[in-house]
Parts: C-alpha cells; sequence; structure tokens
C-alpha cells in the first residue's frame, strides 16, 4: 500500500503532463492556420484594393479627359522636362518622340495633303510635341489610355 500511492500519484502526474503536451501541440497548429489564414486575407484585401483601384480608373472618363492624360504621359516619359535625351533611343523631349515617329507623323501629314511637316528639332519643343502626338493619335484612333 505504501508502494501504491506514489506510483499511482506518478501515472496520474505522467498522464496529465502527456495531456497537457498534446495540447501544447494542438494550440501551436491552431496558432499555425491562424497566421496562414491571416497571410491569406493580406493577400485578398490587397487584390480587393487593386481591383478597386482600376475600377476606379475606368470610371474616370479619360477619353473626354486628355488634358490630364497627355500631363500624365509627359510626367512619365520626361518628368516634365522638355530637354530630356535618352541617347541610347534617341527620344527626345517632354515626350519622348523618336525620329521613327516625326517621320510617321510627316508621311500621315503628306496622306492628308496638309503642307506642315516637323523636324527632328521640333521633338524639343513642348508645343510642336504635342502637335505630333495629337496628330499622331488622331490618325491610329488612340482616344483612351
Amino acid at each position: 500500500m505504501r508502494l501504491f500511492t506514489p506510483i499511482f500519484c506518478f501515472i496520474i502526474i505522467t498522464y496529465l503532463f502527456g495531456n497537457i503536451l498534446k495540447k501544447i501541440d494542438i494550440i501551436e497548429q491552431l496558432e499555425n492556420q491562424i497566421e496562414q489564414n491571416n497571410f491569406q486575407i493580406d493577400s485578398l484585401v490587397s487584390e480587393i484594393d487593386t481591383l478597386q483601384w482600376e475600377n476606379q480608373i475606368w470610371d474616370f472618363n479619360l477619353s473626354n479627359n486628355t488634358v490630364h492624360l497627355l500631363s500624365a504621359i509627359i510626367h512619365v516619359e520626361s518628368s516634365n522636362n522638355d530637354s530630356a535625351y535618352n541617347s541610347y533611343e534617341d527620344a527626345v523631349g517632354c515626350l519622348q518622340i523618336r525620329r521613327t515617329m516625326v517621320n510617321d507623323v510627316n508621311r500621315i501629314l503628306r496622306r492628308q495633303k496638309s503642307d506642315l511637316r516637323f523636324s527632328y528639332d521640333d521633338r524639343w519643343l513642348r508645343n510642336k510635341s504635342i502637335k505630333m502626338f495629337d496628330i499622331y493619335c488622331k490618325h491610329y484612333g488612340l482616344t483612351t489610355a
């Protein structure tokens, strides 16, 4: 009987300790699952934000707001710098116009039987660059972003 009580207590303590270890493992698994779910929620929130942003772009009727569109293109192409020059592409001016575009615009003007012509140096002038851009977009039907 003297040995029964300590052995019984040892068995109960071992059993309870085993249950505690199982519960700790279950808690760790649940914490990992919560962390994975939080990552997935963050990813879905980012996707929703992106979709809302894209929806706002399409709702903003750019075809009727060409001033903002042109300003955005100038900002992206040259940071509003009329003297911007990319020697690798030979892109010049605020709209980073290449020689091929000047040639194409002059070809369009010839087909339209216009006397107006542009030189390569006109790419450095903002008003002439915008005029070339306008002729090019109208000819090819480029009216939206």
